[in-house]
């Protein structure tokens, strides 16, 4: 069964299952049928490969508008998909030099791989991902134990089938971690370009993330180890100036309290603690 761009939005925000028809909001795990999914997928899948070519030809704004389409027609429990679109907008804003939307968009194919990577309580299926650190007994007859060891059935063809599982899975952890080493690489650039105590601050510890990651290129890697080296004497003279600012916004403040008394903040002392960067106050003599 097809459905209009607008039914498919819908029915994926709010996760139903049922006739489109109703209002009431399915549970939280709730799928749709395999042949419903997959016209959901198969037209997520048109509008991105749309919004790449709109891509790679510089025309992001309007790549970001079809990704935005490719979103809609995604179930909302395919978190994977989701975090590959994510990604995919977050470059798009670097490339128009937008960093605050860069970075609002990276963080959310971040946080999808994070409920993604979640462990479940109920069992794995095609659409899920786990941790891998759980007992997980799967309809082709495959236990994979807490201690990696798995189980095969004694059918043969049962056994194939669970070999193919686990090399999917495998394929998946892999997948997943590519994802977010660029999505975390988007993200870090997007709040270094931002500037500011607290962005490169952010970005330091995406790069310090990054910077034991196995799925980078040599390239980006590069890039990892020297934002590493030149980020710490950014984030510290960040900080030493906003401080400043602030201070200075604290004296124009505390001489407006002070002047009806016939004081300033003149009449006192600020002393910086080397140790902790902070400030203390006390009268002159």
């Amino acid at each position: 069964m097809a459905f209009t761009d607008n039914e498919a939005s819908r029915r994926r925000k709010s996760g139903e299952a049922a006739d489109p028809g109703t209002e009431t909001q399915a549970p939280s795990d709730t799928r749709f049928p395999p042949e419903e999914e997959a016209n959901l997928l198969a037209e997520s899948h048109a509008e991105k490969s749309t919004a790449n070519d709109l891509f790679k030809s510089a025309q992001y704004s309007q790549a970001i508008s079809t990704y935005d389409r490719a979103l809609a027609s995604v179930p909302n429990y395919l978190e994977y998909e989701i975090a590959v679109l994510k990604s995919n907008i977050a470059a798009c804003h670097l490339k128009l030099e937008d960093w605050k939307a860069a970075v609002e968009e990276a963080t959310k194919s971040i946080e999808a791989l994070d409920r993604l990577e979640k462990p479940s309580s109920t069992n794995d299926n095609d659409n899920d991902y786990g941790d891998g650190a759980r007992n997980v007994s799967s309809a082709d007859g495959a236990t994979n134990n807490s201690d990696g060891v798995v189980e095969l059935a004694d059918d043969e063809e049962d056994e194939a089938e669970a070999i193919e599982r686990i090399k999917k899975n495998d394929q998946r952890k892999e997948d997943v971690k590519r994802i977010r080493s660029k999505a975390l690489m988007r993200r870090a650039r997007g709040r270094s370009e931002q500037g500011g105590w607290g962005n490169l601050q952010g970005a330091l510890e995406d790069y310090q993330s990054l910077s034991s990651s196995s799925s980078l290129p040599p390239s980006d890697m590069k890039v990892v180890n020297t934002a590493l080296r030149t980020l710490p004497p950014q984030i510290a003279t960040a900080k030493e100036r906003e401080m400043g600012e602030m201070m200075g916004k604290l004296k124009e403040l505390g001489n407006g309290i002070l002047k009806p008394f016939g004081l300033s903040t003149d009449s006192f002392k600020f002393e910086k603690d080397e140790k902790t960067g902070g400030y203390s106050i006390g009268t002159k003599n």
